[in-house]
Formats: C-alpha cells, sequence, structure tokens
C-alpha cells in the first residue's frame, strides 16, 4: 500500500527525523521525500509503502501525536486518496 504523508508548520530542528522514526517504527519505508523551507514555514510530502493494510489507522494516529508535540501538522493518507482529492479538472 502507498501512503502520502505531508507536513507543514513552522521549521524547526529534527522535524524529519522525528517523522522518520515513527515511520520507521511502524515498518513503513520511505520511497521519495520532497522538502522545502519558505520564510521560515517547513513543506514537505513523502511517498511511502507499506505491506501491513490495517497499519494506516496507527500510523496516522502516532503521526498526528508527533506534529502535535513538535507544533506541526501531519497527515497521512492513502496514496489513491490523496491523488484523487489533489486532481484537477
Amino acid at each position: 500500500m502507498k501512503i502520502v504523508v505531508t507536513v507543514v508548520g513552522v521549521d524547526r530542528v529534527g522535524i524529519i527525523a522525528r517523522v522518520a522514526a515513527v515511520l520507521a517504527k511502524n515498518e513503513v519505508n520511505i520511497v521519495s521525500i520532497n522538502q522545502t523551507i519558505l520564510d521560515g514555514m517547513f513543506n514537505m510530502i513523502m511517498m511511502c509503502e507499506t505491506d501491513d493494510k490495517n497499519s494506516l489507522a496507527l500510523v496516522q494516529q502516532e503521526l498526528a501525536g508527533e506534529g502535535e508535540s513538535l507544533g506541526v501538522q501531519i497527515q497521512a493518507q492513502h496514496a489513491d486518496i490523496f491523488v484523487s482529492m489533489h486532481r484537477v479538472g
């Protein structure tokens, strides 16, 4: 299953490391990362893969908690839903 993880918020040290740690703990592989910082605002999107279809809810919960402690918003979605939501036309 492919998962898209998005992170948005004020930049600070450790965001990528802490998101990656949650994903690794849940056996989610990071396939690609695109990250930018614009005027101190951190924005990242990760394409990930996992074999465990039942883990998405747990990953979402753990990433949301990590985001809260970091002061950023973290969302994880099934890639098909993410693509459908962001399709133009």
